[in-house]
């Protein structure tokens, strides 16, 4: 199973969509064993001392597929939760200061806490889905797929380029372009899709 990930991929004007789908798309992976599924996370204090969440929506693939076309990109989806991708910004700035890589900053144990998966069909409008997270009660990020620079079509087609497809695959497809922040020990996290709680965790 391969965990990917799409960077600065949410807007907040619609105008500024059409431009910023010229840029280079961003895309990062993560292990298998960075994934916390409903259960309390562990916080990595033996790593680090600076860790940032945001919150994502999360696509699971449904069957194999390579070089897959925008038409038929969206049958390729099984299956949407919601999850938070974690960084160690301290190891990051590090890894970015001496040209080194930086899978450690966001691969860890724990890396990538994720809700039970809800089917595709519950979502019949992959354009207007609502997510937000909020952070002991109050609400830190928020919006809505409209937003998105590239869309779920637009990232399972690039990324089916470079690699085959495979079904249980998840691509975490980007954060809110506004409130990501630092997250401690003792914090409570509770992630929503279409106003549903589905992922509601603490940091021990």
């Amino acid at each position: 199973m391969k965990i990917l990930g799409i960077g600065s991929n949410y807007l907040t004007d619609l105008k500024d969509i059409e431009e910023k789908k010229k840029a280079k798309k961003f895309i990062f992976s993560k292990p298998e064993s960075s994934l916390a599924i409903n259960c309390d996370v562990e916080y990595p204090s033996n790593i680090t001392n600076e860790l940032v969440y945001e919150v994502e929506l999360v696509i699971k693939i449904g069957k194999e597929g390579k070089n897959i076309s925008k038409a038929a990109a969206n049958s390729f989806i099984s299956e949407i939760a919601i999850g938070i991708d974690y960084t160690a910004t301290d190891i990051l700035k590090n890894a970015r200061e001496t040209n080194h890589p930086w899978e450690f900053s966001k691969g860890f144990d724990g890396a990538a806490p994720i809700s039970s998966f809800k089917s595709i069909a519950e979502y019949p409008n992959l354009g207007n889905i609502n997510f937000d997270l909020k952070v002991n009660g109050e609400e830190k990020q928020k919006s809505n797929t409209a937003f998105m620079v590239n869309d779920f079509a637009d990232i399972i087609v690039f990324i089916s380029k470079y690699m085959t497809l495979q079904p249980g695959d998840l691509i975490f497809t980007g954060t809110p372009a506004v409130g990501k922040g630092e997250i401690f020990k003792g914090d409570q996290l509770q992630c929503s899709i279409n106003g549903e709680l589905m992922l509601d965790f603490k940091m021990i």
